[in-house]
């Protein structure tokens, strides 16, 4: 557990400094570009890579030492946020340079996602995994709840070059605590659960360590159909937030579903998830649906605060949740691998949903919204109608939608029964060996 709390204290250092950047750099593209349509296509440039490369990244988290992945990963990133920096000090910083750094900062992380993982696995006993997916969901949470509020405050009064200055700064902790450690090599499993050989076949291994458990793929379905439906509208939160307030404001709105994340990773942590934790996924995804659907009811500032705090209260409850599981469910050999096609998974309709959101609002939804538009006396006394209230349109009906696949969970018997039918995978042995 030392070595578990050592790592994890430089990747909340650095978490931290990403979430006050990304902010940032989030509210230059949409100050600069005022498209909502190219606002996404920021986040489309980080989803991307996490699909192309999860599965050579998680052959490398199982081939290599994870901690060296890890090292790598980080500078890698810091030399994306530092191209910036460079591109600003020169004056000739444009938004398709975001998109690129953008791009290079996400295939980075996309290494060291597996990595920190399956490392978790290796260092945390079995019984505190869900304690441990709890402190790993902290430094989200925190960086979510200071993140925002330092990022809106260093943007007006310092500018964006203190603020990559920092985040810079934040990798090269979290490379101090990488290099300051060791990690136990995992012990190897039989060969039957087991494939050394040509890469991509190893890489194609975890989709057939996947297919096997038709429990744990289904819940991937439902996650990858959820993930669809918050990221088209949440895509838009940004411009919809600041089409009524100003950049501070959006930055102390954030806080505040900082705030709710860290109460949901304290209870994470604390708690560890119910014995069932299928049934603690079941009750957090079905808040995250019903925030979505009231956040587009009303645009005031206080509801919308409110929604924020409870959709973050829930993700890392059912985050915790899914990855006690898995991690508890698949061998820790194997789990780089595994995990990096449960990514590629779960992400799967994520860029259709970055793709489609910014058109689906400038051009179908925000029309059909505006004053006299042609959706008013069907959704007008639901929403409103004005300059936004296309957007909050998009959010009711995808928290509505997202509710009704939620469901599949419960309705599903080889998913609401994953916990009992699929048998714990042995436990490493950890301590034999140190890489």
């Amino acid at each position: 557990m030392k070595t578990f709390v050592i790592i994890w204290a430089g990747q909340l250092v650095s978490t931290l400094g990403s979430a006050i950047t990304s902010f940032c750099l989030g509210v230059w593209v949409y100050e600069t570009t005022g498209s909502p349509t190219l606002f996404a296509t920021s986040m489309l440039a980080w989803v991307l890579p996490n699909l192309l490369l999860s599965p050579v990244a998680g052959v490398l988290a199982d081939r290599w030492d994870r901690r060296l992945v890890m090292i790598f990963a980080d500078t890698g990133a810091a030399l994306s946020s530092l191209f910036i920096i460079v591109m600003l000090f020169t004056g000739e910083l444009q938004v398709w340079h975001v998109y690129v750094s953008g791009f290079f900062n996400a295939a980075f992380s996309t290494f060291q996602w597996p990595a920190y993982s399956a490392a978790t696995a290796q260092l945390v006993p079995k019984h505190h995994l869900g304690r441990a997916g709890g402190m790993t969901q902290i430094g989200d949470a925190i960086s979510q709840l200071a993140g925002p509020a330092i990022a809106g405050a260093l943007f007006v009064t310092a500018g964006l070059k203190t603020v990559l200055a920092i985040d810079v700064a934040s990798y090269l902790v979290a490379l101090a605590t990488l290099l300051s450690v060791r990690f136990p090599r995992p012990t190897r499993i039989s060969s039957s659960d087991d494939v050394k050989g040509p890469f991509f076949r190893e890489a194609a291994y975890g989709w057939s360590v996947i297919r096997r458990m038709p429990g744990l793929l289904g819940l991937l379905m439902v996650f990858a159909t959820a993930n669809f439906l918050v990221n088209i509208t949440f895509a838009l939160y940004t411009p919809l937030i600041l089409g009524i307030t100003t950049v501070d404001k959006l930055g102390y709105l954030n806080s505040v579903g900082g705030l709710g994340m860290l109460v949901g990773t304290v209870i994470m942590s604390a708690w560890g998830g119910p014995k069932r934790r299928i049934r603690g996924i079941l009750a957090a995804e079905m808040m995250l649906g019903l925030t979505t659907f009231l956040f587009g009811l009303r645009l005031t500032i206080p509801l919308l605060a409110v929604n924020n705090f409870f959709f973050m209260v829930a993700m890392p409850i059912s985050s915790g949740c899914s990855q006690a599981i898995w991690q508890t469910k698949i061998a820790h050999a194997v789990q780089g691998r595994v995990f990096a096609i449960r990514r590629v998974l779960a992400y799967s309709a994520m860029p259709l949903a970055y793709a489609a959101s910014g058109p689906l609002a400038e051009r179908v939804f925000e029309p059909a919204m505006a004053e006299g538009g042609a959706w008013i006396p069907a959704f007008g006394w639901l929403v409103g109608a004005g300059p936004g209230h296309g957007i909050a349109l998009m959010f009711v009906l995808a928290g509505a939608l997202y509710m009704l696949a939620i469901l599949v969970i419960p309705l599903h018997p080889r998913i609401w029964r994953l916990e009992l039918e699929i048998p714990d995978a042995q436990a490493d042995v950890a301590g034999v060996a140190v890489s």
